[in-house]
């Protein structure tokens, strides 16, 4: 066995920006040192999660967001809009270089996450496997897709996995581009995704698919994955990263300000609640 890595379960699932407040400041803790590798399994109830560089007008379908109730939060990490809700399941890998990953290369880190949560899914009788650059499918149909991030100190992965989400929900608030689903040969976004349950054919509780997936991190890495929590850095980090940052609609709304439906966006987000608010454009 190679080492120990903590597990943090740690999760505010009706405050999607502080969620990914946390996701951020967990990363820079390990980045810096003050933390060990850890394995982060967490939740958001009805959010959709954008890439750091998406134009939130164009990915997200705000009136729909606004019929069902999905807030919108931008993450520190590159890639596309991700739904999010209670029937997800998140996971967040953060290693300080250098890593276990061959060369530190993110691309070798995607395979090597992945082939960790093919392993986990296995361990549920669920038959997966890594599509690279950065998806699980079942079938050919996406169950997991991942996104990650790599700096001076810092090599990152997290993924969102469908145990029982709302597909009907998800193919509604995101704004998939019909060129993107006609190029998978696919016409519709629930076409193109799965679920653990509707793979399993059965009800999965969410502490059979953590212990699953520990075990599969833990043969894929040769660790041993303990319970550990938040150090007292990581908790001021969380609070700075939040109120500076995650809960400001300059963070959220992005920098796309010359956007066409910037302001119609804006104003039904702030008139729901969908999107927080503070600070200035």
């Amino acid at each position: 066995m190679s080492g120990e890595w903590r597990l943090l379960e740690v999760e505010w699932p009706e405050d999607p920006y502080l969620n990914l407040a946390a996701e951020e400041a967990i990363a820079r803790a390990v980045g810096e040192g003050v933390a060990p590798t850890t394995l982060r399994f967490w939740r958001n109830a009805n959010a959709v999660v954008i890439g750091a560089f998406q134009c939130a007008s164009l990915e997200v379908r705000s009136r729909e967001c606004l019929r069902h109730g999905v807030k919108v939060v931008r993450r520190f990490t590159g890639g596309g809009a991700v739904y999010h809700d209670i029937r997800n399941l998140n996971f967040a890998v953060s290693f300080r270089k250098p890593s276990p990953i061959p060369g530190d290369s993110i691309m070798k880190a995607y395979e090597a996450v992945g082939r960790a949560v093919v392993s986990g899914f296995g361990k549920l009788g669920v038959e997966a496997e890594f599509v690279p650059i950065n998806d699980i499918q079942v079938r050919g149909r996406k169950i997991c897709g991942m996104a990650g991030t790599l700096s001076r100190s810092l090599l990152f992965v997290h993924g969102c996995i469908l145990v029982g989400s709302n597909l009907e929900i998800l193919s509604r608030v995101l704004n998939v581009p019909k060129e993107k689903l006609e190029a998978k040969g696919v016409g519709k976004v629930r076409a193109r995704v799965t679920t653990l349950i509707d793979e399993l054919g059965r009800e999965v509780g969410m502490d059979e698919v953590k212990d699953a997936l520990k075990r599969g991190f833990e043969e894929v890495f040769d660790v041993e994955i303990v319970p550990g929590e938040l150090t007292e850095w990581e908790r001021k980090m969380i609070n700075e990263l939040y109120e500076k940052k995650y809960s400001t609609i300059e963070w959220n709304l992005g920098p796309c300000v010359k956007c066409p439906d910037r302001e119609r966006d804006l104003k039904i987000f702030e008139k729901f609640g969908l999107i927080s608010v503070k600070g200035e454009l």
